[in-house]
């Protein structure tokens, strides 16, 4: 799998989660300290996300990253 399959495979990931929490990108953005257009840009594998980011988005819907992030 290349680079921008995994970003996209971990978009996904994290809008189920968000998804399965109830909770809107909006709500997970603030949660997470990070900007909702950023979270968007995430969720649809447009940007690489950095591993601080990663935990508190993980954190916020109370899923383990390693979930997140298994290819």
């Amino acid at each position: 799998m290349d680079t921008r399959g995994r970003r996209d495979l971990l978009g996904r990931r994290i809008r189920e989660a968000r998804e399965v929490a109830g909770l809107s990108q909006r709500e997970l953005s603030l949660m997470a300290s990070t900007n909702q257009s950023y979270l968007w840009e995430v969720e649809t594998g447009r940007v690489s996300i950095g591993i601080d980011v990663l935990c508190r988005i993980a954190d916020a819907p109370g899923v383990r990253v390693r979930d997140l992030v298994e290819f």
